[in-house]
């Protein structure tokens, strides 16, 4: 943990709503002015497309489990050791993770390759990491300690399934048996890694859906965000003012002592609310630190 270059980490598996997170949190960097320096989860996958595929069929014949969401396909220590350093010195080095073409096209470089390891921009406010690890633990590799805010965005297990299908069928050109053994070979390091980190998290953001998603592998459509609910748990409940939460928020209300449940449109609107002054004390203490 730093006081001086705080980490915020908001980790989170696929369809959690990254377009709502990410659009939340610009809106609460441009009003409190802080320059953040920004760094995605999958530059610290193991090996890039194609490598990945080799080494998850090399997996397999050995009967071992590889997947993007355990320790054997990410680099876990480089990533402990980037929050660790940053909130020493404001430091570290970070690379970028080519999705596309749009994405490889200025580098000179294929899709699914990584660009060369750089150092951090100097003089941030902060630094903010969006992917599936920021509060991974493997052995001695723990990346949840250096974290001053850790957000978990995450919908129920069936709705992630949903999205994923219709996402790599639709985006991807996979089959949806394809997608299926792919959820199927990840469910160990789900277990294990992924959904553990929502337990260490400060706030939980957990989409649910309102519509029937009993077997998410047969599913038309994905549900949309008025036909969900967000499911919202504090750590520390005692430092929420719950009633001025529910008043800022139409249709809210509390279902547990630490829980407030908003309506799905309201998500966006939710994260500014709750994680504005969240944000905003780290930054004093971060610019009184300094001083």
């Amino acid at each position: 943990m730093s006081t001086k270059h705080p980490v915020i980490a908001v980790t989170g598996s696929s369809g959690a709503g990254t377009t709502t997170v990410k659009n939340a949190f610009e809106h609460i960097f441009w009003r409190e002015k802080i320059k953040p320096v920004v760094v995605e989860g999958d530059s610290f996958h193991r090996f890039d497309r194609v490598q990945m595929k080799e080494e998850i069929k090399k997996a397999q014949s050995e009967g071992r489990i590889l997947s993007h969401f355990g320790p054997e396909g990410n680099h876990f220590e480089k990533l402990e050791e980037l929050f660790k350093q940053y909130g020493t010195n404001g430091a570290g080095k970070r690379r970028y993770y080519l999705h596309s073409l749009e994405e490889a096209k200025p580098y000179n470089q294929e899709p699914g390759t990584f660009t060369p390891w750089e150092d951090l921009p100097k003089d941030s406010d902060l630094l903010f990491y969006e992917g599936l690890h920021g509060g991974a633990v493997d052995g001695a590799v723990n990346c949840a300690q250096f974290v001053d805010l850790l957000v978990g965005v995450v919908p129920i297990v069936n709705l992630e399934w949903i999205q994923k299908i219709h996402r790599d069928t639709a985006q991807r050109g996979y089959s949806a048996e394809a997608v299926t053994d792919t959820i199927l070979r990840r469910m160990h390091d789900y277990v294990h890694y992924i959904a553990p980190q929502f337990s260490r998290t400060h706030v939980n953001f957990q989409r649910v859906p309102t519509v029937d998603t009993s077997n998410p592998f047969i599913a038309r459509d994905i549900p949309t965000p008025d036909e969900s609910y967000v499911v919202i748990r504090f750590r520390d409940p005692q430092k929420q003012d719950f009633p001025y939460l529910m008043s800022m928020i139409k249709d809210s209300f509390m279902s547990r002592r630490n829980t407030i449940v908003v309506p799905g449109g309201k998500m966006g609107f939710a994260m500014e609310i709750i994680l504005t002054p969240m944000i905003h004390e780290l930054i004093e203490q971060s610019r009184k630190s300094r001083k």
